[in-house]
This record gives C-alpha cells, structure tokens and sequence, in this order.
C-alpha cells in the first residue's frame, strides 16, 4: 500500500493530473508489471514457506517486523477460521461462497470474534492478512466479490435469506474491517484495470467499486473521497465511467460539494467522462452557487461535446435551472446549441473513418444520418420533459425567442421548441407558442426559409409534433395578416411533402375543411395550396381526390374567382397526367347538371367549370412540346369538342350566359396554352360569328326604326367613311329592348346576338387573334378607329322631356359605348405606332366626356338599373348602391352626393364630425346651401355604378406613361403631334389604378374580408385583377413608378408656374378653374397611389426587400443618379426629400394630407426616425398654418376639408417632440383669437382653425391630451427625488392644458363640443386615478407645494365637468347625458382618492366634505334639487382644520375637496340610470 500511495503521490506532483500523451498508459503498464512481479513471487514463497508468506504478507500491511520468529504449524488462518464459525463457507473455483446463516448474524459473530480476542486490536490486522492471501487467487477474489449462495442445512431456510451479500460487501458493513477492506480492494483495483474483464465477461473493476455502495455508514468519508479521486486521475476511461457513476452512492453528504468541485475540475480537461459526470452531479446534493458554478463549466464545454453526450448535457442544464437564472441559462443555451451542425460533422467523420472500407459506406452514411435524428430526438425530448414539468423553464424559453430581434439570429431550435411547447401545453403554453409564432411571422423574424431547413433535417423529429404542426397552420391560415397566412401555406405545403401517407391525409383534409369554410381569405389560400400541391406532387396528391371532390357540396359559398381555381383543381387531378378516371364521370355530371339549371347561379358556376374542364382537356400533353405536330388523341378532341358545343349551347339561353361564356374563354386562352387544333377550333367561329352580329359595312343611309335617330358617330377613320365598317350598336340595343316585352321571344333559338355581349365577343376575339398571331392584332386594328351606330348625344340635354323608357335606352346607350372603348383600350394600349397611340388617347376622351353624359342622363332617371357588364357575379350585388335616386331631401344628404372631387378614397367615414349637424346647420349660409343643392341635381356619382363598367386590364395603365397635356401645349404643334394625356383622362387612370391598388395592397381584414352583402360588392370588377398575386401587383406598380413621378413632377411645375404668374395669388384671373380642379385631383391621386404602393405590407418580407429598393431607387433616381447602389437607409432619406420637395405647391389640403402620410409611410422604411418625425411634424404644422384657398377665392370648407384637416392634426400631434406644449400653444394662442372673431376669420397664428373648424380641433386635442397622459409612467415609492419632479411637472403641465380645454366650453357652449368634453374628461380623470394619483401618494411629503396646485388647478376642472352635467340635465340631451353616470362616477372617486392620499400622508383632518350644488355653464344654479337648506350654502372652500401637531408640521397646505352629492329628484334618478 505504501508503494501505491508514493506512486500516486509522485504522479500528482510530477504531473498535477495533467498526463502526457502516453504517459498514463506506460505507468498502468509498468504499475501492473510490478503488481504481477509480486504476485508470481508470493506464489512461489509460499509453496515453500506457507506460513512465512502469511507472515510477510502480514508484515507488509503491518510494515513492521513480526514478533515470532518461527513459522506456526497451522493450517488455517485467522480470516479463513472466523469466517468459517461465523457461517460462511469458502469455496474453490468457479463455485461461490455459502453461507448458512442471515448476514446481519454473520456480521455480529465476526465482530463478536474480533472483539473477544485476546489479541484484539491485533488481531484485525491478522484477519486482513488472511483475507488478502485468500484473495490472491483471482477466482477466490471474484467469489467474495460476488453473493454468496445460501446453504440450508438439514433442509430447513427459515433462518436464510433468499438473497445474501458478497462477503467483502458484508465484511464491509463492520465499522472495524472498514477502512483495511477499503484499502485492500483499491490496492486490488489496479490489477484488473487493463483486462478488466474476466471469462465469464464479469468487469471486476465495477464489481469492486460496487462493493462501496449503499454502506449503512461509511467510518473515513473523506480519506475515501481522497482515494477514489486519486484512483481516477490514473484509471482507464471505462474504470473512469464506473467510479464516478458510483461516487453519489458510495461517498455521504458533506462530501458532496467537495466531489462536484473535483469533478468540475475533470470535465473542464476530459470531456470524454461529461456523461459521468453529469450523471454523478444530477445525483449529488449541491449548494446553489456550487450549482450555478458546474453549470456554467458545463456551458462552456457545450460546443466540444460529442453529439452522442450532447442529450445529456442538455438534460443536466435544463434540470438544474432554478427560477432566478432560468431566462439566462436558456438563453445561453438556446445560443450554444446548434442543431443545424448536427448532420454533418457525424458524416465527414464516418467518411473519414471508412477510407479503409468503402464497401460498407452506404450502409454507414444511412447509419450515421439516422443516429444524428436519434440525438436530435433524444435532446428534444429533453426539452420536452423539462418545459412540461417546470413553468420557469417554459417561459424562459419563450422569453428567449421572442427577445431575438435579428432574422439570421434564429434557429432550428426556436421553431422546434415552439412545437413543443404548443404539443406540451404545459402551465398553458399553447397559447404563448402560437402567439410568439404569430409575431415572429409577422415580423419577418422567422422566414420561409428557416422552415424549409428545419423540415428538411428534422423530418423524424417533427413527425412527432405532426398534429401541433397541424393545429399551428391552421390558426395561422386564419390569421387577418397576409403574411401570417402565407407562412401557415408554407407549414401545409412542407408537412405533406416531408411526412408519411397518413399525415398527408391529414393535410389534404384540413385544406378541405379551410376551403368549406366559406372566409375569403381562408379559401383563398387553401384552393392555392391544394393546386400548388397538384402540380408539385401529382401522383402523390391522386389518392386523395375524393376529398377535394367534397368541396362541390359547398359551391354556394365560394366566389366565381374562388369556384375557377375549385374547377382548375379538380380538372387537373381528373384530366390531367395523373388522369383520375374515377372522378372524370362525376365532373362530367355535375357539369351537365349545372348547365342545365334555369337559376342562374348555377348555370354561372356550370359554365366556368365546364370551361375549367376545356383547359385541362385542351391542354398539351408534355410531350408535345418539343414537336410541333402532335395533335391531341381522336378520343380526346371528340370529349373535348362535345363538351365546348355543350357549353356553348347551354350559354345561349340568355345573354348573360353568353357573355360569361366569352369571358370565361378569354380568361383561359390568356392564362393556359392549349392544343393548336383546340385554338383553331374555338378562334374561327369567334371570328366568323364576330363579323356576322356586330359588325356592318357603312352605307349612305342606315335602315330601321329606332326611338332616335341613328347616327355614325365617333369615327376616327374619316377617309373611310363611305367604305369602313361600324359597331351596330343601337340597332341591336333597339332589339333588346323591343324584345325584351315579348315573353315567347325568350323560348325561341334566336341567332342574333345581344348588345351585352358585344365587349365580351370582342374580348374574345382580341384574345384569339394575340394568340394566333403571337400579340399582333394588325387584322383587327380597324376596330380601334371604327365608328359605332349610336344618335347624336346632343339629345342628353333634352332628357329631362323624354319618357322613362326613352331616359333608360340614352342610358343604357351610353353604358354600352362606354364599355366598347374601355376593350378597346385593353386591346391596343401595347401597339407602339404613333397613330395608334393617338388613337388610344383620343378613345380615353371619348370615355371621360361620355362620362359627363351619363351623369347628367342618370341624374334625370331615378331608379334606373344599368346593364350587367361583370358577368361573374349577382347582378343583385351589383345594383345595391346604384338604384336609390340622385336627388336629395335633407341638406346633409345634399352634401353627401356632391362628390365630384376625385381621390376621395382615403377618407374613411366621417364619424368625426357626426356631431357637427346641429352647428353646420347654423353657421352656414342658406344661399350657398342653395346653390350646392342645385350643383347637386346636375348629376351623380358614377363611382356607385363602378360595377356596370368593364374591367380595364392593369397592364392597359401603362398608357400612364404618356406624358401630361395641360392648356399651355393645347394649341402647339408639339401637343398636337404627340400622344398626351388630358387632366381629365389622367384622372380617370389614376382613380382606377387606385381603386386597383387598394383592392390587391391593402392588407385591411375590412378590405379581404367584408361581410355578407358587400362581400360580393368588393369583389365585382376586378375578375382579372384577382388573378394576378399581390407581388405581381406590386411589381407593375414599381415599373410605374417612372411615370407617376413624371406626372407629379408635371403637376407641380404647373402649379409653379401660376404661382409665378400670377405673383403667388392662387385665385388669379388667367387661372382655368376647371383645369385646376383636375390637376389638383391629378395631385392627389398621384400621392394616393404613391401612398398605397409603399404602405404595401409585402415589402416587410425578407423576399421582397430587393423590389423595396427598386421603388426607393426609382424616387432618388429622379435626384440623383446610381440611386440603385445605395443602402436602404440612403434610399430611404433621399427618397424623402425628393418628396419633400413638392410642399410648396400642394394646391388644397387634402393634398397635403396625402403628401404628409406618403412621407411617414417612407420614414418607416428604415433610417433616423427621429429626424423623419421632426420633419413631419414641421411639414404638419406648415400646411395648419396655411390659410387654403379654392380657385374662386373663397376658403376652403365642407365635410372633406375638416376630415383632412382632423388627420392632419393628429399626424401633427403624433409626430411633435412634446404633446403636451403642442396642445398648450394651441389652446392659448389659437381658442382666444377666435372667440370674438367672424365665422369666417380665422386664427392668426393657425389659419386653419376657425370657429367652422373648432370642432375638429377640439377633439383632436383632448383625444391626444388623453392619449399622451396615458403613456406617463406611474409612479413608484422608490422613486427618486429628480424623478418625481419630472414626473410632477409633465402632470402639472397635462392638468393645466386640461382645464384650459375644459374651460373653453363656457364659450363654444354647442352640443358636439360638450359631447366631447364629457367623453375625453371622463377618460383623462380615469387615467389621473390610475396613473396620477399614486405619483402623488409618494411625493406629497417632498413637493408639497406642487401637488397643492396640481389639484387646485384640478378642482377647478372637475366643478367645470359638473356644471357641464348639469347643462345636460337642464336639455335633456341623450347623446349628453349618455356621459353622465361614468363621469360623475369617475368624479366621486377622485374625491375619497384625494382623502386617501392625505390619510396616507397623516393629514386626514385637511379633509372635509360639504353639498357642491349643480349649476349650468354659467355658474347658475339649478332650482330643481330638494335639499333647501343648501341654498344658503356657497360652493364649498375646503380648508385644513383640527390638524394635530405632526400635521401642522408636515404639512400646511390647504387642500380643497368636494363632494358630487345631488338631490335625489325623479330627474336625478333618471340620469344617475343611464349608462355611457
């Protein structure tokens, strides 16, 4: 034992555990060389001197010479004779020892042996050198090592247990042989270190370590935690293992945070031994700090880890979290664990390690691949059981990734733990995961891309998260965010390629359900997913079409949009080539069965699935494209031919039918290819059919009887006047409307076409004719410049005379002429010959001024239901908003009508200035409610009758790209010889483009998902447009871009250069008033349409950022040029002095509203927003303290004016550094300069504000007053002095801006400013108890001076909104006294708060209550309350009384208070019963 001890000791201070490489195995070579050397000798000693080698051995534990001098004749040794008597019987060979007696008799009878001795304490060490010469023997050691078997003497085992320790194990349990057994079997370890095992495959190394476990009580604790670590510095890796496994059960308590310490130590140099060690340390009782210190040293040998121990590590970290540290250790965590690295070093070091072997390497790739999902299991399991056991940790996981704030900071990890946490549920997670999901989403913190990596390496993993992925899609699809809704598209599309049959399943059934649904948007992105999903993975998607067939159970509440993509679904999985025969039939049957429907309806959804079908059929088989002949099957193009005269057939019934079926085939033959034979088939009767029904030779005369006289009008082609051809318009109306009072005309095959197919024929055939001729439309060119048979429109001046029918046939008239030009734009907008062009332009003032004609023809017929021109929808839909009559019986509704500005649609209600009506009614002048009356009765609003015009394609707006023709070209030879845009063409494409913009950009859930009857509404007119993608849009928009800063470039050079003109007059005398309108809406519109574009949300996804900053760059290249190279910051602060640039010649104030939202939409773009909002709070203020004036030279005024000058107040508001100051020089400056003014004098500091817009200002401030003191932190009893002074003064500012607010309506006493004075001073007093008051509990010892005033100045307010409740008593006005109870509720309140307040602070007796009595306005009293002995009371003034001593210290102050007791009347009661 002393060699070993001097061995180890000497390694400890050579190498202070720090072995050199070969160094450890070269001394356990040399230690077991040794320990055999001394073996083989004892041996032979002792086959010659028995009893002298019991001796030596003896004298060798002993170190000390023996006493005898000769060797004892004895046969037995001490060991051998005690164990013998105490019941044990030694065995030899393979045989174990036996034992007769129950161990615990075995132990006492040894001890008892030992003790009774006469050589004791001698005698142990005698019995050790007996053991340890029984133990020479490696089977004699081994059975000791291992149970003794139980011997039943004469049969009988009562008195034996069935199972019995080794007998080193119960020679252990005696406190005595204790530490010599423990020396004996360490110094025996050694031996058996390198061959640790032996025949029978038995470790005796773990058998010895073993026998330490468990020991009722262990004598020499620490001097064996020595031991055992100085063992381990020197043992094999697998030994290693087995003792510091065991070191938990073998070592007590107190030695617990030694042994962590010393194992920390060891992980830190090995980390082949983590495992171990962080198996022993989960089971060791540790101190806190101990703890946190292992852990740590855990942490930073995470990434050197093996990834099979990687499981482990996670696991120890995870269980050792306490609450404090939870947030920190799982970020630290989250940030080391890279699960993406996981895959691919296992595989480079299989690769590696099979140079020697490439046969198998196959084998071992998929090997390797499947044991790194095992660890990446194991480790998400890990994660499993910690969140579902421990909410600290769940919620610092959650914590932990929301608090990432970078895209490329994310990782596999965060989406997998989301999945957990959503699966787990645990301390209600779910909802915390789906929220945290959302947010990143819609962020774009975690992108598309993240989730492809993660269902690409962990597809084992999630499919055991499968039915949270699941669950997750199909809230996110339900999202309002498109965004959120696109990636919940991702999760579908990725779970069905990645997992199993029964998943895919699952999926194809859940895209069903969100289909049957019936929400827009759910629909929508459903139908795109499964036809994504047809493409993709035809054959896979195949088994699976008996679900999606369902959906035609359903068809009642999908769009016409939505029934095409149902259609083109089910088409291709039945017809295309993975052909479905099983489900050929049943569309064949469903199609037959809708297009023999006389609803309508049906026929509608029979015809565009029939023509769906054609598609699919006509479609060219995949081989066919590389060859050009190679028709379809003989088979196939009867189907198909049958089916398209099917169809065609069907739709003849009535023309809407007709017309569908021509727009339903255009629609396809623009977006698909089909077989040239099909093409063939379908272009020669469009043509043929074309000729015959719409088109006629002109003549000298024209033949028939009309109800007016026919005329050739519009003709651009007067050289072939004699010889062209015309539409024959009229004519064909004329027989509509004869016919349409001859019922059996209805039953009867009439070949001749109606006039409401005429744009969908030609539609058609312009279709056919691209594809034919590859986009040249040169045969039909004539079409463009070819009058229509129409009367002379000067007949809409005497409409008023005309009959009803004779009004309706002028009206329908125009409908018709209107639509033929809008196809006629959607065909030659693209053909770049001059002539054309001018041809297009000339068309484009055909439509502005037929526009004018048909407002004045409208306005003269009431009730009056147009043509259908979108044949998709309901015609019911469409006539919601058209039929109620022009004329208007109320002023208000008079107003309301007169909208013949254009670019009202930013504004959005006008429940602002709902409360209005009553002062309107009374500052305006009757006169020029008169005259507006009468410009009312001129005509209507055609944006109601939107629906009934066709759908001008959005690539057709490229004509914006034509330059701007104002009066100063009109007459020059340039304006003449190039194609230019008029003002009021301009205005016509800018408005449609709006319209088009917001329909497709605008993300508003009112927008994509309206209710019921709008629903259809919304959608009617923009059959086309919904085909396209947002991005697609998005896209035409940027390369517009060019064109829309050209033309508000144009703009303002011309308001420029009337300003110069006319010496800066807007109102000058060579000012076209009409002229100006137009470019003032031109103006507008262009920032509108600028507007929508970048406040699309799209440009917020990683993907779309390049296209962000092609449209940035399109506004800075304007300036300045290589706009393109520029970061987005630079593009972002160039682009918004490009715009900034046009301020100084908005002409109108909804002008300038628009241009202040488009710079806030591009501040928020990136860069400094502090220095974007200082210039929009200035650019804000400068167009308030501009005085607005019309052409004619009055004010600008009316609903529109107030409404923008309300938004541009809050923008203003919003924007400014200090709210609080902003209202205070508004109140103090602006109220007072106009309470003595004229109604129409306005403010000398803010021109806007007059007493005709005091209402808007009113409200905007108390509503940003309210708003700002809510954001006032509240204050906290450790607060320090600076702070409760800042705090202090921000509320003694607020107060004082309050009751100059609440004060000023003793003056502007109407009943809109006392609704919102009521309203917002309720909400301010409510934000006071709750943010206000604590600040004063805390800080009323120290400022005692400032919360003094603070609430005289309050008081004053608080009696101004009684008497203002008073007011509304006295009127008995319900939109007053709806108010009343919260207010005077909140008041009450205020009043045992503010006694609260000096109880806390002990001054309870400055305190008192008395009876406030209720006045009006004017500070009178109301006689109505009961209690007479008030009235010789005046209104109270609370003062300190009866203050003890401490409170005359503490404070002096006297603190007024009151108290809201009312009398109790019938007409209190009644008020007191109302609620807000």
């Amino acid at each position: 034992m002393d060699h070993w001890r001097e061995l180890c000791a000497g390694r400890r201070v050579c190498g202070a555990k720090k072995w050199p490489v070969g160094g450890l195995a070269l001394w356990q070579a040399e230690l077991i060389e040794m320990m055999r050397k001394r073996r083989n000798s004892s041996v032979n000693n002792g086959e010659k001197h028995p009893a002298s080698s019991t001796k030596a051995k003896k004298s060798r534990i002993t170190g000390r010479q023996s006493a005898v001098s000769a060797p004892e004749e004895t046969t037995e040794s001490v060991f051998s004779l005690f164990v013998r008597e105490a019941g044990v019987t030694l065995t030899q060979g393979n045989a174990s020892n036996e034992i007769a007696v129950d161990q615990v008799v075995f132990q006492k009878r040894i001890k008892q042996k030992l003790q009774k001795s006469p050589r004791y304490p001698g005698i142990l060490q005698e019995f050790i050198s007996g053991l340890e010469s029984h133990i020479e023997d490696t089977d004699r050691f081994r059975n000791c090592l291992l149970p003794c078997l139980p011997r039943m003497p004469d049969g009988d085992s009562r008195h034996v247990s069935s199972f019995q320790e080794s007998l080193l194990r119960m020679l252990l349990g005696i406190e005595m042989l204790q530490t010599l057994i423990v020396n004996t079997l360490l110094e025996k370890l050694p031996e058996y270190m390198l061959n640790s095992a032996d025949d029978a495959g038995l470790s005796i190394p773990r058998i010895i370590i073993n026998q330490l476990k468990w020991l009722d009580r262990v004598v020499e604790s620490k001097e064996l935690a020595t031991k055992l670590m100085e063992l381990l510095a020197v043992a094999p890796v697998d030994v290693q293992r087995d003792i510091i496994t065991s070191l938990p059960e073998i070592l007590e308590d107190s030695q617990h945070n030694d042994i962590a310490r010393e194992l920390n130590s060891v992980l830190k140099e090995n980390t082949q031994l983590t495992v171990a060690i962080l198996d022993a340390l989960s089971s060791l009782n540790l101190t806190s700090s101990l703890l946190t210190e292992v852990r740590g040293a855990v942490m930073t040998t995470l990434a050197a880890v093996q990834l099979e121990d990687l499981p482990v590590v996670v696991k120890f970290i995870l269980h050792s979290i306490s609450a404090s540290d939870a947030y920190e250790v799982v970020c630290g965590l989250r940030k080391k664990l890279e699960l993406e690295q996981c895959v691919l070093p296992p595989v480079l070091q299989a690769s590696q390690s099979r140079l020697k072997s490439k046969g198998a390497a196959v084998s071992n790739s998929a090997t390797v691949t499947t044991g790194s999902q095992d660890v990446i299991t194991l480790i998400v399991d890990a994660i499993k059981s910690a969140v579902r056991f421990q909410k600290t940790i769940s919620e610092a996981w959650l914590n932990a990734i929301e608090s990432v704030e970078e895209v490329e900071n994310h990782k596999v990890i965060d989406l997998l733990v989301l999945f957990i946490l959503h699966s787990t549920n645990a301390n209600q997670s779910r909802r915390g995961a789906e929220k945290v999901l959302k947010m990143k989403v819609r962020t774009g913190l975690i992108p598309e891309a993240l989730l492809q990596k993660t269902f690409k390496d962990n597809k084992q993993v999630l499919r055991g998260y499968f039915a949270s992925i699941l669950a997750l899609a199909q809230s996110l699809l339900r999202s309002p965010d498109p965004c959120v809704v696109l990636f919940a598209g991702h999760m579908y599309r990725h779970s069905f390629i990645a997992f199993d049959t029964y998943c895919q399943q699952e999926v194809v059934g859940s895209l069903v359900t969100h289909v049957c649904s019936g929400v827009g948007v759910e629909v929508d992105m459903a139908l795109e997913l499964l036809c994504g999903l047809v493409t993709e993975k035809p054959k896979e998607m195949g088994p699976y079409a008996v679900f999606v067939k369902g959906i035609l159970d359903y068809l009642d509440n999908l769009s016409p949009q939505q029934i095409r993509r149902l259609f083109q679904l089910l088409s291709r999985l039945a017809f295309g080539p993975q052909q479905g025969s099983h489900i050929q039939d049943d569309m064949h049957i469903v199609i037959r069965k809708q297009l023999s429907s006389t609803a309508p309806k049906y026929k509608r959804i029979g015809i565009i699935g029939g023509v769906m079908i054609i598609g699919s059929m006509g479609a060219p088989a995949p081989q066919a494209k590389d060859t050009q002949d190679n028709p379809l099957p003989p088979e196939t193009f009867r189907q198909l031919s049958a089916l398209l005269e099917l169809v065609q057939s069907s739709s003849e019934t009535s023309p809407e039918a007709a017309a569908l079926y021509c727009d339903e085939l255009a629609n396809l033959i623009q977006s698909s290819t089909l077989d040239p034979q099909v093409q063939e088939k379908i272009s020669s009767r469009v043509l043929d059919v074309f000729q015959g029904d719409f088109v006629v030779d002109l003549g000298p005369e024209i033949s028939g009887s009309f109800p007016f006289p026919a005329r050739v009008m519009y003709n651009l082609d007067e050289d072939e006047s004699q010889g062209g051809i015309a539409i024959n318009l009229m004519p064909l109306l004329a027989k509509d409307m004869q016919s349409r009072g001859e019922q059996h005309c209805r039953d009867k095959k009439d070949n001749n076409r109606s006039s409401l197919c005429l744009s969908p024929f030609f539609r058609l055939l312009r279709v056919c004719e691209e594809k034919q001729n590859q986009e040249d439309l040169e045969e039909i060119d004539a079409l463009l410049g070819c009058p229509l048979i129409l009367t002379d429109m000067d007949v809409v001046e005497k409409i008023d005379t005309m009959s009803k029918v004779e009004k309706e046939f002028i009206c329908t008239l125009l409908f018709h002429t209107i639509n033929w030009f809008r196809e006629v734009i959607n065909a030659f907008y693209k053909i770049k010959d001059k002539e054309m062009k001018m041809k297009v332009m000339t068309r484009l003032q055909n439509i502005t001024y037929l526009h004018t004609l048909l407002e004045r023809a409208l306005a003269s017929t009431p009730g009056y239901v147009p043509p259908v021109a979108n044949f998709d929808g309901e015609s019911t839909d469409m006539i919601v908003s058209s039929t109620t009559p022009p004329s208007s019986k109320t002023k208000k509704d008079a107003s309301g009508k007169k909208r013949k500005a254009p670019g009202n649609n930013s504004s959005e209600g006008s429940s602002q200035l709902e409360d209005k009506t009553e002062e309107d009614e009374t500052q305006q002048d009757p006169e020029k409610e008169r005259e507006k009356e009468k410009e009312a009765g001129q005509g209507v609003n055609l944006a109601s009758y939107r629906p009934f015009f066709r759908e001008l394609d959005m690539e057709s707006l490229s004509v914006l790209e034509c330059g701007l023709r104002a009066s100063s070209t009109l007459d020059s030879e340039l304006g003449t010889k190039q194609a230019l845009l008029g003002p009021a063409e301009l205005v016509f494409l800018l408005e449609d483009m709006l319209r088009k913009m917001e329909f497709r950009l605008t993300a508003s859930p009112a927008k994509r998902v309206p209710f019921l009857k709008a629903r259809a509404d919304k959608s009617i007119g923009f059959s086309h447009l919904q085909q396209k993608s947002p991005k697609d849009v998005a896209s035409f928009c940027v390369q517009m871009l060019p064109a829309l800063c050209s033309h508000l470039e144009n703009c303002h050079n011309h308001f420029q250069t009337l300003l110069s003109d006319n010496d800066g007059i807007v109102d000058g005398p060579t000012v076209d008033a009409q002229e100006h309108q137009l470019i003032s809406s031109c103006c507008q519109l262009l920032l509108l349409v600028l507007n929508t574009i970048f406040s699309w949300s799209g440009f917020s996804l990683p993907g779309h950022r390049s296209l962000l900053k092609k449209a940035l760059g399109v506004l800075v290249g304007r300036v300045k040029d290589g706009g393109t190279e520029l970061n987005l910051e630079l593009l972002v602060k160039h682009s918004f002095e490009y715009l900034l640039n046009f301020r100084s010649t908005i002409p109108n104030l909804s002008s300038a509203l628009c241009l202040s939202q488009l710079l806030s939409t591009i501040s928020e773009k990136g860069g400094n927003a502090i220095a974007y909002r200082e210039q929009t709070a200035s650019l804000a203020r400068r167009f308030l303290s501009q005085s607005w004036i019309t052409v004619s030279g009055e004010k600008q005024r009316g609903t529109k004016f107030n409404e923008a000058l309300h938004t541009l107040l809050s923008i203003y508001m919003e924007h400014v550094d200090d709210v609080l100051k902003a209202v205070e020089e508004i109140a103090n400056e602006g109220f007072p300069q106009i309470i003595n003014a004229s109604k129409d004098e306005s403010s000398a500091s803010w021109p806007t504000l007059s007493k005709q817009t005091f209402l808007v200002f009113y409200k905007v401030l108390m509503a940003e007053l309210e708003k700002s003191v809510r954001k006032i932190p509240s204050g906290k009893i450790n607060d320090s002095s600076e702070a409760q002074s800042e705090k202090l003064l921000t509320w003694n500012l607020a107060v004082r801006d309050f009751h100059i607010l609440v004060s000023i309506v003793k003056v502007f006493d109407s009943r809109p400013v006392l609704n919102v004075c009521l309203k917002y001073g309720r909400l301010f007093l409510e934000s006071f108890l709750k943010l206000g008051m604590p600040l004063l509990d805390y800080s009323f010892k120290r400022h005692k001076e400032d919360v003094q005033n603070m609430l005289k100045t309050f008081q004053l307010s608080t009696r101004q909104l009684h008497h203002v409740c008073g007011h509304s008593k006295i009127h008995q006005d319900t939109s007053l006294t709806n108010h009343v109870p919260a207010l005077k509720k909140s008041l009450e309140l205020f009043v045992y708060r503010v006694k609260a307040m000096l109880t806390l602070n002990n001054c309870q007796g400055a305190f008192w209550i008395g009876n406030l009595k209720n006045r009006n306005l004017k500070g009178e009293e109301i006689l109505s309350q009961r209690s007479q002995e008030s009235e010789e009371d005046e209104e109270e003034e609370l003062a300190p009384q009866g203050q003890s001593e401490e409170e005359e210290q503490d404070s002096d102050a006297e603190v007024k208070r009151k108290s809201n007791r009312e009398g109790k009347d019938d007409q209190d009661q009644a008020d007191d019963s109302e609620t807000d």
